[in-house]
Parts: C-alpha cells; structure tokens; sequence
C-alpha cells in the first residue's frame, strides 16, 4: 500500500473528522484525482514539441497524457480549431497518490527559493491549482535530454466543500504551504 495513502487513512482522516465535527467518515474531504496540463504554445509552429511533452509527461506520471486541442480559433496566435496545443494528464487511485507522495517530497524542495506553495490558489470550491515553472524539477526527467524547459499546471481536485477544509487535508498530507 502506498505510503500517503496509508498516511491518509490512519492519520489525516481521523484528525479532520476531531477538527471539522464530522459525524461520518464519509464527510472527511479526500483526494479526487490531480490533473496535470502542458500547454505547448510553440506546437502551433513546432510539432516535434508536442511529442517532447507527451513523453515527458509520461514519465512524471507514469501514464500516458491525452493530446489537447484549440477549442477556437485565434489568428494573432497563428491558431486553427482543432490544432493540437498542449497535454494532460488525470491521474486517480494509487497512481495519483504515488505522484502527490513524490510532488510533495521530492520535487517541489528543488525548486529554486522555495518557500513553500501560495496559500491563495484556491478556487473556492476546495480545489488547489498549482503553477510549475520548469519540469527539470521531476527526478524522472533527465536534464540532458530536455531541449526546451516547460511549465506545467498541476490542478489537485478533493471533495471538500470549502477552502479551509481542502487546506488542511493537504497540509496534513504534507504541502509545505508558506508561512
């Protein structure tokens, strides 16, 4: 069994139930699923970066992303309907618990002049985006190879009703939030 799991059900859960007043262990906010998306802004004009990022992506979550496409087009971008334009990734169950145990732990302290995540990234209904600069960040990814550094967006979906109980489920789980 994996380690954050594990960690979920016989630490977080019971704190949060003592915190919130829960009646059932139903009520308890957890983890949906944790979506990430690049966006390949220079596929338009460069195909081969689109299948640099399905790769990387690939390797950061161990299954294989789903090609975006341009909803509209948008000619100052040089934009067709349809085009394709970036990658992502929904990652549930174990594999999703295995990619937030490795975020958490390995690669959000390489960031350079980390101090911790923003605690305003969330959307109000107890969901938490958060913006990566560069992949380089991921052990999987091998510097070498990469010949263009790209951010990604990382969006964690839980089933809590509000901010502040989504706040401290992922606190508890280890998000080094800021101070």
């Amino acid at each position: 069994m994996n380690r954050l799991k594990e960690k979920y059900i016989k630490e977080v859960t019971p704190s949060l139930m003592k915190k919130f007043n829960y009646k059932s262990v139903m009520q308890v906010p957890k983890i949906e699923k944790i979506v990430v998306n690049m966006g390949v802004g220079d596929a338009v004009q460069n195909a081969k970066a689109l299948d640099d990022a399905v790769e990387e992506l690939t390797l950061i979550s161990g299954q294989k992303p789903v090609v975006t496409r341009a909803k509209k087009s948008i000619a100052g971008f040089r934009l067709r309907e349809g085009m394709p334009i970036g990658a992502k990734v929904t990652l549930r169950g174990d594999r999703m618990y295995d990619f937030l145990d490795k975020l958490v732990s390995v690669s959000l302290p390489r960031v350079r002049d980390f101090h911790g995540v923003s605690k305003n990234a969330f959307d109000g209904r107890g969901n938490y985006t958060l913006g990566i600069r560069e992949q380089l960040i991921f052990p999987e990814i091998d510097y070498d190879k990469v010949n263009k550094v790209r951010g990604m967006d990382i969006v964690i979906v839980t089933t809590a009703k509000t901010d502040e109980e989504s706040r401290e489920l992922l606190t508890q789980l280890g998000m080094p939030f800021q101070k």
